[in-house]
C-alpha cells in the first residue's frame, strides 16, 4: 500500500510532530517546511490535509481555512468558550470577563459564562448582569452537583475551550463532568511519545458523546494578545445589550463613552443596561486608544 490523502483534525502538536485524527485513527505527522517558511503554525483544532502512511505516520500538507483562532492558548476553530467565574475565592474580575466575552463575540465564538462555587456565595447579582446583557450563563457547584449536567449537555458536537483564572474551579468542573479526561490525555501523550511534556501544549480531547474539549494546562486563563482583542470600531457590537440603541445617538460618530445625546448612556441611566457592563465598555474603549492598529497585527 502507498500513502493516501486524507482530511483530518489536528488534536495536538509537540516538537514538530502533530497528532491528526483522520479516517477513524490517529496519525503522527510532521509538517511540510513550507509552513515554517510561510510563518504558519498548525494549531490544535485545525483541519488539515495529510498524506497518510499505512504505519500510522504522515505529513501535514495543507492547513484548511480557519473559522477563528486564539493565540493564547493556541487553538483554532472553536464553537464555544466556557468562561469560569468564581463566586468567591477568588472574587469575580468582571472587567477581564467582559474583555474575554467581547473577544469571543468578535471572533464568532459563543461565550458561555459558568458561575462556580455557588455553595460558597450567591451569584444572583452576576446572573442579573449577564441575563440583561443577553449572555448565556449557568450557575454550578461541583460540591453539590448543581448545574454540572446542564453545562455538560452543551458540549456534544462542539469544540469547546474552558478558561478561567487560577482557583476558579475549572479543573474541578472538568473532572466532575468527565472522569476519564486524564486517562485520555495520557493516551494521546503515549501516542506522540512525548510523555509528560505534552501537558504544556493544548490538546483536543474527544468526548464519547461527540465533540472535543481543549485541554489547556499551563494556560490558567486566556491571555488576550493585542491581536486577539476586539477592535475599537467593533467594540459596541460586542456588547449585545447595546444593539437596540446603536444608531439612535444624537451624533453618528458617538463613541458611547459619555457624549451628549448618547442613546446607550441614556439606557444605562434608565436601568436598561448594566452599570457594570457599561463601565467596563468605557474602560476597554479607552484602553484601545493607546493601541495603534499596526501594533495589533
Amino acid at each position: 500500500m502507498t500513502e493516501r490523502m486524507l482530511r483530518g483534525l489536528i488534536l495536538q502538536g509537540v516538537g514538530g510532530f502533530y497528532s491528526v485524527e483522520a479516517a477513524d485513527r490517529v496519525y503522527e505527522c510532521r509538517a511540510r517546511g513550507i509552513f515554517r517558511k510561510s510563518g504558519i503554525t498548525p494549531l490544535a483544532g485545525d483541519m488539515a490535509a495529510i498524506s497518510a502512511e499505512p504505519d500510522g505516520t504522515g505529513m501535514v500538507e495543507e492547513i484548511l481555512p480557519r473559522r477563528n483562532f486564539l493565540r493564547r492558548p493556541p487553538v483554532a476553530n472553536l464553537d464555544q468558550l466556557m468562561i469560569i467565574v468564581s463566586s468567591c475565592e477568588p472574587s469575580p474580575n468582571l472587567l477581564n470577563t467582559d474583555r474575554i466575552v467581547a473577544a469571543a463575540l468578535e471572533k464568532e465564538i459563543e461565550p458561555v459564562l459558568v458561575f462556580s462555587k455557588t455553595d460558597l456565595a450567591a451569584v444572583t447579582p452576576l446572573e442579573k448582569i449577564y441575563s440583561s446583557a443577553g449572555i448565556r450563563w449557568f450557575s454550578v457547584s461541583c460540591k453539590t452537583g448543581q448545574g454540572v449536567e446542564k453545562v455538560k449537555r452543551l458540549l456534544p458536537g462542539k469544540t469547546t475551550v474552558f478558561t478561567g483564572n487560577s482557583g476558579v474551579g475549572k479543573s474541578t468542573l472538568l473532572n466532575s463532568m468527565f472522569h476519564s479526561l486524564h486517562l485520555q490525555t495520557g493516551e494521546i501523550s503515549r501516542k506522540l511519545g512525548r510523555g509528560r511534556h505534552t501537558t504544556r501544549k493544548v490538546q483536543l480531547l474527544k468526548l464519547k458523546e461527540g465533540g472535543y474539549v481543549a485541554d489547556t494546562p499551563g494556560f490558567s486563563s486566556i491571555t488576550l494578545e493585542k491581536s486577539d482583542r476586539a477592535r475599537k470600531e467593533n467594540l459596541p457590537f460586542c456588547f449585545p445589550e447595546f444593539a437596540p440603541y446603536l444608531g439612535e445617538c444624537q451624533f453618528s460618530s458617538c463613541s458611547h463613552t459619555g457624549e451628549k445625546g448618547c442613546a446607550i448612556l441614556q439606557a444605562v441611566r434608565d436601568g436598561k443596561i448594566s452599570q457594570s457592563r457599561y463601565k467596563n465598555y468605557v474602560m476597554m474603549y479607552r484602553e484601545m486608544d493607546g493601541i495603534k492598529e499596526w501594533n495589533k497585527k
